[in-house]
């Protein structure tokens, strides 16, 4: 467990890394086709800046997104007593305890660190669980709190939107010049700009960035989810109480009524509504091979 947080911690650093390489990439790729320089250091600038503000911000942003409510022992003994409990085995700081009025089945965990963590669970996921199932989501959402998933998650969000939001606005420059240059073809004879070929690489290479992106965060994600999914089970010594957990959560999920894209690789079950590219995209692993391999877990206590 010691060794899945301290390769939490590395990972960040190599995501941050590829990250900046995508968007250093970017910048090059725009500053050759307009030839100004000038837009590689803007790129930059903007891409750290966002992914910095997002590391602050992000955890209210997704409180504030989701409806969640905070609440205190009185409010919901319950709840507060199991994350309380869970926080005290496990020696993690207590962290903020929300409720969101939804009757989807779903909880969330999110912050920049154990001291600066959030835990959320919809009213739905409270009807249906038993103390059992609720322990053994909880301790699944503590575990990305205390694998440093929440840090992963947020760094990696902040800079596939930065990614995306980069090469759009560079796509639509792309293409205006293009435009432009149709209409005055020859007072461009410098950079890339002047070149057809290199102006249709340069557009394709900044549609596919995006994706790249996207596909990164799937992935991280999906990984995220097995480890919570694990510590979960090393934390309660009974796996068989998340494995139940997630047989509710695919019997009785449904899409959250505040819908929110961004946030979706928080939860742990997609809020989403189902479709084709949400299943493609999907940054949730399926529920089924979760509880394979929570079963195999609890099969080597």
């Amino acid at each position: 467990m010691y060794r899945a947080i301290a390769a939490n911690k590395r990972n960040t650093v190599f995501i941050i890394l590829f990250f900046l390489v995508i968007i250093g990439l970017i910048g090059w790729l725009a500053s050759f086709l307009f030839n100004s320089w000038a837009i590689l250091i803007v790129v930059m600038i903007v891409a750290i800046g966002y992914a910095l503000i997002q590391y602050f911000a992000a955890s209210g942003q997704a409180v504030m997104a989701s409806g969640a409510v905070e609440i205190q022992k009185a409010d919901n003994p319950r709840l507060w007593n199991t994350v309380e409990n869970l926080s005290i085995a496990t020696g993690t700081p207590m962290p903020k305890v929300y409720i969101i009025n939804d009757p989807a089945p779903n909880a969330f965990a999110t912050g920049r660190d154990p001291q600066h963590a959030v835990v959320a669970a919809t009213t739905g996921l409270l009807d249906i669980m038993d103390d059992a199932e609720l322990e053994g989501v909880m301790a699944h959402e503590l575990g990305h709190v205390r694998n440093y998933d929440i840090r992963v998650s947020m760094i990696v969000f902040g800079l596939t939107v930065a990614v995306g939001l980069i090469a759009d606005i560079l796509l639509r420059m792309s293409m205006f010049g293009a435009l432009a240059g149709g209409n005055n073809r020859n007072n461009n004879n410098n950079g890339g700009g002047g070149n057809p070929i290199l102006l249709i690489v340069g557009i394709v290479a900044l549609v596919l960035a995006p994706l790249m992106a996207a596909l990164v965060q799937m992935a991280v994600s999906r990984q995220r989810e097995y480890l919570a999914d694990a510590t979960s089970a090393m934390t309660t010594r009974n796996p068989d109480e998340l494995a139940s957990a997630l047989a509710k959560l695919e019997q009785y999920g449904r899409p959250m009524r505040r819908q929110n894209s961004s946030m979706a690789h928080l939860w742990i079950a997609n809020p989403l509504k189902p479709s084709m590219m949400s299943r493609l995209f999907s940054t949730h692993p399926p529920i089924d091979e979760r509880i394979a391999r929570l079963k195999k877990i609890g099969s080597s206590f």
